[in-house]
């Protein structure tokens, strides 16, 4: 029962490290890099209030400032199916895990609200 119980603390004790390696690898990603890559994105999400009526008509969240393992979660979701929008979904389709590391790092400055130049 002892040894059961120094197993379970042992376990618990781990588990918030292992969580903040996973965390790390997400923010890992270059801002700048991302950048480059907010062409297929900035159309819907870099217009401040913007609506959209395909497939029905909702308002596109705000991403900006979002925590970066939330966006490539959310990324991830829509590339597995997990997430159905067919436009995030044909999108994501096409990033690679660094592809979404370096969005997620873009989005994640909450200085980005409108168009990128």
């Amino acid at each position: 029962m002892n040894r059961l119980m120094i197993a379970v603390g042992m376990f618990s004790v781990a588990l918030p490290y292992g969580g903040a390696s996973a965390q790390t690898a997400v923010t890992a990603g270059n801002p700048v890099a991302g950048s480059e890559l907010v062409q297929m994105c900035q159309g819907c999400h870099g217009i401040p209030g913007w609506r959209t009526a395909f497939p029905e008509v909702y308002k596109v969240p705000k991403i900006s400032g979002q925590n970066p393992g939330y966006l490539v979660s959310a990324l991830k979701a829509y590339k597995t199916g997990e997430r159905s929008h067919p436009s995030m979904r044909a999108i994501a389709a096409t990033l690679s895990d660094s592809d979404m590391a370096h969005l997620a790092a873009y989005y994640a400055q909450d200085s980005v609200r409108t168009v990128a130049k």
